[in-house]
């Protein structure tokens, strides 16, 4: 991308409305002014003009906003256009103005946002923020995404890093100047800060879990045997008839997904084969998938048929399936005893050691409640345990990772202080090496064109 090109595109979604936004940044924006409007609008006030073609023909009379560098979301001089929104006339408009000279072009997805951090008007959670605010499926996370672009979630990310600054330079200072006797601290302060710092980023993590969750939703696989009421419950869950069912083994095969909200809070719900041995190729590939889905799952639902499997048996049910998910620790499982009409028990959950049990009767819808009580519980795990659902902020799966990295850098260094192997330079280092990831979440270091363009790509046009 060139910063010196003025960019414009229409803001407002395809089709006919009562308003249709153009917006335009960069230099050329008083010239295009001068040539469309045959004056430049006085800044941050509203102006009704007539809208001039090459031919001094009026094409319309638009409301325009003139925002003059640097006081402008980018940075740059803005000029928003709002006319008449029908598709034909915004295209017009439009084409008008890219006539005027050849350095105005058509914005790149994102472009304005990105410009906007560049300049410095905001930083990359910021920037980020406003597709997840323009994306956001419920009110919890709107408001959470609200908060990101606010600059909720960089005030938590920039204490930290201020901090880690701090101790850097102690550190730092003690090696470089060791001649000196400075000692800004002693080795048991130092350990508490450092400390300090570990709780600090565990607590931030917390948070932007939640947020996450909040973002793109809890990852619920339905999984289990054939014919145990899998795509029914994906169905009664969902309020459509999403899957095909039949009494006949091995139906599903593909992977079904689906979205539902319980009380504002996302839901992923993942559709999955049923798990058996079976000499058919297109339902053995049906499993895989479906392995695959559960090892990556946040909370399975491992359903059996009541009626053939008692309560006493759900034990060894768990324990044969948990072998698979060694390395997923942090898995919910819980296994649902559907079809309890048959044997005329009643709806519960028992809460097991490791998992949760719940009887219910899908046919007769007895027992969903229970259910979708307990699926809610289940944010809680991801949440510190708190009963609110709420996050200060939204979070994406770059932010997690980065904080992740950040941590493993700092137990590093925390582990070298609390066993006295290490010298103040490699402690320096894994500091250092935590600073930068930290600095990465806010892109204020090592902010690539790859990372930008990706982050950027996802977003509309004109924004």
């Amino acid at each position: 991308m060139q910063n010196t090109d003025t960019i414009v595109a229409i803001a407002t979604p395809p089709g006919r409305g009562s308003i249709g936004i153009i917006k335009i940044s960069g230099t050329l924006s008083e010239k295009i002014a001068l040539t469309i409007f045959k004056k430049i609008p006085q800044p941050r006030q509203a102006e009704l003009l007539p809208f001039y073609d090459n031919h001094h023909n009026i094409l319309d009379r638009v409301i325009v906003l003139f925002f003059p560098a640097p006081n402008s979301f980018t940075g740059e001089h803005i000029l928003e256009i709002h006319g008449h929104g029908g598709t034909v006339i915004l295209d017009i408009l439009l084409q008008n103005i890219l006539t005027i000279t050849s350095k105005i072009r058509i914005a790149h997805p994102g472009e304005f946002s990105r410009r906007a951090f560049l300049n410095n008007k905001m930083d990359l959670i910021q920037a980020e923020s406003i597709a997840d605010l323009i994306n956001a499926d419920s009110y919890l996370a709107a408001k959470s995404a609200s908060n990101s672009l606010q600059g909720i979630f960089s005030k938590y990310i920039n204490e930290i890093i201020n901090e880690l600054n701090q101790l850097r330079i102690i550190i730092e200072t003690d090696i470089n100047f060791p001649e000196e006797n400075i000692n800004l601290l002693s080795y048991d302060e130092i350990k508490n800060k450092l400390h300090n710092i570990i709780k600090k980023i565990k607590k931030t993590n917390k948070k932007a879990n939640m947020g996450y969750i909040l973002k793109d939703g809890l990852k619920i696989v339905i999984s289990g045997e054939p014919n145990a009421g899998k795509s029914s419950l994906l169905n009664l869950l969902s309020e459509c008839e999403k899957a095909i069912i039949t009494n006949i083994p091995g139906t599903t095969r593909d992977i079904l997904h689906e979205h539902i909200y319980l009380d504002g809070i996302p839901f992923h719900i993942i559709d999955t084969a049923g798990i058996r041995d079976t000499n058919n190729e297109i339902e053995r590939i049906g499993i895989n998938r479906a392995w695959h889905e559960i090892k990556n799952a946040d909370h399975i639902l491992y359903m059996i048929d009541a009626s053939k499997i008692s309560l006493n048996k759900t034990q060894i049910i768990w324990s044969n399936f948990s072998k698979h998910l060694i390395s997923q620790h942090n898995q919910i499982i819980t296994i649902i005893r559907n079809k309890i009409d048959l044997t005329e028990e009643k709806t519960q959950i028992i809460q097991k050691k490791n998992f949760s049990v719940i009887n219910l009767s899908i046919k007769y819808t007895n027992g969903i409640n229970l259910l979708k009580k307990h699926l809610k519980n289940s944010v809680h795990c991801y949440n510190s345990g708190s009963n609110s659902y709420e996050s200060n902020f939204l979070a994406r799966r770059r932010h997690l990772d980065l904080l992740n990295k950040a941590l493993k850098y700092l137990y590093q260094a925390e582990k070298h202080l609390k066993h006295h192997t290490t010298t103040f330079e490699l402690l320096a280092e894994e500091i250092q090496l935590a600073h930068k990831e930290l600095e990465k979440i806010t892109g204020q270091h090592n902010s690539s064109d790859n990372l930008l363009n990706e982050i950027f790509s996802t977003f509309c046009i004109g924004k």
